[in-house]
């Protein structure tokens, strides 16, 4: 029996409603989610990323703020202007479209941007927060990824998932939020020998490399979830993933399909993480303006 298509298009749209909801009620608070949005320079696939982002903000309820540069920005004008957002109270989440042009650092850039408006999770206290377990924004893609497996209702305690990849983007965080879901987890790359040794073992299996073919159904264990993050084109030209789609399906419980898969959740988990931050300002505002704990005279007490 093929496997049930994990539809990302379908769970996007139902996460979009949610976040429309709760920016809702924020901006009735007074504290409306808003989003900066960065672009230096013309790659025409960061223009259209960006504008999907910011029409995604616009769908929902967000204030957004597109601010474009031409390449030859000085980098110590964009450290400056990101400094300038991460004191915007109208700002929740800043983002800064790469790639950069290489006379700015990007590493310098990231971490310029607060933890607290660090919405893309990035920057290397992003990272240090998700490893500690503490309160913080994951990385969109593999944060949209957690939500696809868990859309299929199995439960990660104490399932073997493999991620193939290593990135600091995707493979490397997507270890560590399968692992705090306590599943048990192993990390395989381009230097991992006999890569079905492992796969094989699997009960779920995310691919992250960008390459083709990366994972056959020869490497699967039946029944397994397939999370397919890998974006390529195939001979004639087509999207497909890093998973040999076709044979896989036949052999996995439940599969992304790329495109249409990983791909819509990655816009949605950002918003998600934006309209978090805005929800811990407020939360943090109506704190500070509660009266002290004894101020409140206990019911029936004059």
């Amino acid at each position: 029996m093929p496997a049930q298509l994990i539809d990302g298009v379908q769970l996007s749209q139902q996460l979009r409603a949610e976040i429309a909801t709760r920016a809702a009620k924020l901006s009735a608070a007074g504290q409306q989610p808003g989003l900066a949005v960065i672009l230096v320079g013309e790659d025409p696939a960061s223009q259209v990323y960006v504008r999907n982002k910011v029409k995604a903000c616009g769908d929902v309820g967000f204030h957004s703020v597109l601010e474009k540069y031409e390449a030859d920005l000085l980098e110590s004008a964009l450290l400056a202007r990101i400094e300038a957002l991460n004191n915007d109270p109208a700002i929740h989440g800043i983002l800064v479209q790469m790639p950069l042009p290489r006379h700015i650092n990007p590493s310098k850039v990231i971490e310029a941007i607060s933890t607290a408006k660090d919405v893309d999770g990035y920057s290397v206290l992003s990272a240090g927060e998700l490893v500690a377990n503490l309160p913080g924004f994951r990385p969109c893609t593999p944060y949209g990824c957690m939500k696809l497996i868990e859309s299929t209702g199995v439960d990660l305690r104490g399932k073997h998932a493999v991620v193939i990849g290593r990135s600091n983007t995707v493979g490397k965080p997507m270890a560590l939020l399968l692992l705090q879901a306590n599943a048990t987890v192993t990390i395989c790359h381009s230097a991992t020998p006999d890569l079905g040794l492992y796969t094989r073992q699997a009960d779920v299996v995310v691919a992250a490399v960008g390459r083709r073919n990366t994972l056959t159904a020869d490497m699967v264990k039946p029944g397994a979830i397939v999370i397919d993050v890998g974006m390529n084109r195939d001979d004639a030209g087509k999207l497909c993933g890093d998973v040999d789609f076709a044979g896989v399906r036949d052999v996995a419980s439940h599969i992304t399909p790329v495109p249409g898969g990983v791909g819509p959740m990655t816009i949605t988990m950002l918003l998600m993480n934006t309209v978090e931050s805005a929800e811990r300002v407020l939360g943090k505002t109506q704190e500070r303006l509660a009266p002290p704990a004894g101020m409140i005279p206990a019911q029936g007490i004059a």
